[in-house]
């Protein structure tokens, strides 16, 4: 083995030994995940605090102060509509549940040709009322089950503390960081490796930011478009469909679901249905021809297929902070092959 392939074990080695480090401590990296995240957002802020001539952890204060004021109005905008709109849904449950026996089980019946002997009818209320006993036995069973897990709530509530700790700390010596990494980076490498890093702070940066303003967009029009229409728990849906958008298309169909089953539910009128479909449509249609090519662009390069896997992959080795970390690392993956496709493409073994 000679110099240069002894070098890429040894590198390959590390690699390997860093990931099954990493995969063996994901149930703690949370707050870390988190805090970097917090940190990697607010880091523009915190330099155009600094060039007013405020100090690093004056600005870091400031943003954190931003941010907080942010998420507080979020919550007092959204909690009562949400909370208004669950109670309506629920005083509406036993209008849905007559809907369903009276309306929609006889449709079904008469569209498959089945006689009312071939389905057994079934009084839900009695079966319900006659396992309440039960029903209170698995509740106790729950909450004693909870009970003993309250040390893992603990851990939770120790978890989500710790999240503004590390993004004030992270967010407080990220540039240090960074420069300590280039630092560290040989001499022959660090050009490279520099531009390696910006691609994919840009890439990255344009997912999170992109993607998280797509989003947002997507919730407000699928809310806005489903109250015009007057269905009850529209701003719950529009939301739904939002944050589901992250998965290309994945909002369209949860939304475009539940919304259409909602309306048939309220109005009995499927043209109610076909009004839906025009709001989720028209919601796909401006995402694609505008929300995603201007918020995100082509900057991160993956493929809507490459998006979904990495989600599962990531939510299959590392469960909830695989699923924050996978498209971030799916982008830097595709940083490093391109510039490799390029090398090889400009190879003597390529080109001869």
């Amino acid at each position: 083995m000679n110099q240069a392939q002894s070098r890429v074990f040894k590198i390959s080695l590390f690699l390997l030994s860093f990931g099954i480090f990493l995969y063996a401590i994901h149930p703690i990296l949370m707050p870390f995940v988190f805090g970097a995240l917090i940190a990697y957002l607010g880091d523009p802020l915190v330099d155009k605090l600094e060039k007013f001539r405020l100090s690093r952890t004056v600005s870091v204060l400031v943003v954190f102060a931003f941010f907080l004021a942010i998420l507080i109005l979020g919550v007092l905008l959204v909690l009562p509509p949400l909370i208004s709109e669950f109670e309506t849904f629920f005083s509406a449950l036993p209008g849905i549940y007559a809907s369903i026996v009276n309306d929609w089980i006889p449709s079904v019946r008469s569209y498959i040709s089945l006689n009312n002997g071939e389905i057994v009818d079934t009084d839900w209320s009695s079966k319900i009322s006659n396992n309440l006993g039960a029903l209170s036995q698995v509740t106790k069973s729950l909450a004693q089950r909870f009970a003993n897990s309250s040390m893992q709530f603990v851990g939770f509530i120790a978890n989500l503390v710790l999240v503004p700790v590390v993004g004030f700390y992270l967010l407080r010596d990220w540039d240090i960081m960074i420069s300590k990494i280039l630092q560290l980076t040989p001499s022959g490498w660090r050009k490279r490796f520099k531009i390696l890093m910006d691609e994919s702070d840009e890439a990255i940066s344009a997912f999170i930011r992109g993607q998280l303003l797509v989003m947002l967009a997507l919730a407000m029009i699928y809310s806005l478009g489903l109250s015009l229409l007057g269905i009850q728990m529209a701003l719950v849906l529009g939301v739904m469909a939002g944050l589901a958008s992250i998965i290309p298309y994945l909002g369209f169909v949860v939304g475009v679901t539940f919304a259409s089953f909602a309306g048939y539910l309220q109005y009995h009128d499927w043209e109610m249905v076909g009004l839906v479909w025009l709001v989720f449509l028209f919601g796909q249609i401006l995402e694609s021809i505008f929300l995603t090519p201007v918020l995100i662009g082509d900057k991160i390069g993956l493929h809507p297929v490459m998006v979904i896997f990495s989600l599962m992959a990531g939510g299959v080795i590392a469960g909830f902070v695989g699923l924050l970390v996978a498209i971030p690392i799916a982008a830097i993956v595709m940083v490093f092959l391109r510039h490799l496709i390029l090398e090889y493409l400009q190879s003597d073994f390529y080109q001869n």
